[in-house]
């Protein structure tokens, strides 16, 4: 048994007397005493990125919520223990992974056995237990439970979760969306749930089956092109066309393969293209996102990765996620878990980013999510959105930094000094799921429709020139560019060069034709 002083039933360590106006750097709009993980954090020292959303107890008899604060009254305040912080966290705050795996390494199992011992039929008590075997791997002093009703780990009313495996050791339910090497959380907000109820993939369906079979095939060859253009030039890249046209193609399988190293190795060499500048594969180094001094070339990173002995570990928890618990969830939550924690682990040198977008396609399309044969454009909206996106990204690495121990290496890079994994492995997905899912609401009732409409028209109005004038369809298809970033009219320029074999009236009944199709 542990040696840990600290009991169930005792005060924390370095516990909080009383009210406190500021909490690691983050203020508190009135005095105010840290409860649930707050209170964990301050009194057993552990470094974690500070969650989104803390808690406090004030005198005021409502809950007031501000500031990245949520000040509960007085009779909400639990009891200074480890037993009662740990009951208000899971009752009020959810689950937060990292902070319980760092708290339990703070606390040793004596604290937690004792915890059982006191009350070995409470919900709380066994869900800590259970959290406590699973996350460290270790094996308590406790003999199974025999009485207690059976509680979900997760509370899928608060955060999105499994189905359910029975724990009879415990008693419990294990609904946790992932294993102990991967399992971002995601919480049910009121956007998200609203997003749900708008049901975008059956009105994406809708919206497919109103195209004609015949332009069905452009549309999606459009929006292939369109999502891959938008991808590199989310990178600040803008490759050859040929470049493009090959990561669109593998776009288009996204889902048709499950995802393995072998799989994220093959996509890492189509975006690359030209490697002999590039390491394939992990990185065996240091990685960050960031800037470089211009005169000393010293990182100044935005973002630190995951060390490279981590990486192997954290992508097979991704893939493990990916085959598992993501067929279970939300589409667009589960896209966002994959496509985000493969992002902020950043395992390889190069090519990061669009294989994370990439792995957002694969996770809608493995479930379905989109229609046959039709690959949203989700890049083009995150193109659009980027100062957002950025936001999104900036949320958790913002939070993760101060946490983060590094010093520069003489290649310009970073060695990361510390033991993050963890903090790879369990994050709130919450806001970065809020992001995609606004970005499919945007591909779903804007991008798709309108892209559709417009070849609809681009259609009608190649089929009038047809019957106007015969030319060669690489000319047709620059007359239509001409009139289209022209406002519908061929310019004096293009008349007397390209086009001068047209006569005025071809011109004038052309232009007829793209006002009929583009402009009614």
């Amino acid at each position: 048994m542990s040696s840990n002083k600290f009991s169930s039933s005792t005060h924390l360590p370095n516990h909080f007397s009383g009210p406190i106006t500021v909490f690691q750097e983050r203020r508190l709009s009135v005095p105010a005493t840290p409860a649930g993980y707050a209170a964990l954090i301050g009194a057993y020292g552990l470094r974690v990125p500070v969650p989104r959303t803390l808690s406090a107890t004030g005198e005021r008899h409502r809950i007031i919520e501000e500031g990245g604060w949520r000040i509960y009254s007085p009779r909400h305040a639990p009891k200074p223990s480890l037993e009662g912080h740990l009951t208000f966290a899971l009752k009020h705050e959810g689950l937060d992974l990292l902070v319980l795996k760092r708290l339990f390494a703070a606390t040793g199992p004596g604290p937690v056995e004792n915890l059982v011992r006191v009350k070995p039929t409470g919900a709380y008590a066994r869900r800590v237990w259970f959290l406590y075997e699973w996350l460290t791997g270790h094996r308590l002093d406790l003999p199974d439970a025999e009485r207690g009703a059976y509680a979900s780990v997760v509370d899928p009313g608060r955060q999105y979760a499994a189905r359910p495996e029975t724990s009879r050791r415990h008693r419990v339910k294990n609904n946790l969306p992932g294993t102990p090497a991967f399992c971002p959380l995601v919480f049910r907000t009121e956007t998200l749930e609203r997003f749900a109820a708008m049901e975008l993939q059956a009105r994406a369906r809708e919206v497919v089956d109103a195209v004609p079979k015949d332009l069905l095939a452009r549309t999606a060859a459009f929006l292939l092109l369109k999502d891959s253009r938008s991808s590199f030039a989310i990178e600040g890249e803008h490759p050859p066309q040929d470049r493009i046209q090959r990561w669109g193609r593998a776009v288009g399988e996204a889902g048709r393969r499950p995802i393995d190293l072998d799989e994220l190795l093959r996509l890492q060499r189509i975006v690359i293209g030209d490697a002999r500048f590039v390491q394939l594969g992990l990185r065996t180094e240091g990685g960050f996102v960031g800037q470089r001094d211009r005169e000393s070339g010293a990182p100044i990173p935005d973002h630190v990765s995951a060390r490279s002995e981590d990486l192997a570990s954290l992508v097979e928890g991704l893939i493990a996620f990916d085959q598992g618990a993501a067929q279970q969830l939300d589409p667009v939550v589960a896209a966002s878990v994959i496509g985000f924690g493969f992002v902020y682990m950043h395992p390889f040198e190069d090519g990061n980013g669009r294989i994370h977008r990439y792995l957002i396609h694969h996770a809608l399309a493995r479930r379905g999510f989109n229609p046959p044969g039709v690959v949203f454009p989700v890049s083009a909206a995150v193109l659009e959105r980027i100062d957002d996106y950025r936001a999104a990204l900036e949320d958790y690495s913002q939070r993760l930094l101060p946490v983060v121990d590094w010093e520069p290496t003489g290649n310009g890079n970073v060695r990361v000094l510390n033991d993050t994994g963890d903090c790879y492995r369990f994050f709130d997905a919450t806001p970065q799921t809020e992001f995609l899912y606004g970005c499919v609401q945007q591909t779903v009732e804007r991008d798709l429709p309108e892209e559709a409409a417009f070849l609809k028209r681009h259609e009608g109005f190649r089929t009038a020139l047809s019957l106007l004038v015969d030319m060669p369809e690489r000319v047709s298809d620059l007359l239509f560019r001409c009139l289209h970033q022209n406002g519908g009219r061929l310019s004096r320029r293009r008349r007397e060069r390209e086009f001068a074999a047209l006569t005025d009236n071809e011109v004038e009944r052309i232009e007829a034709a793209y006002r009929e199709n583009f402009q009614a």
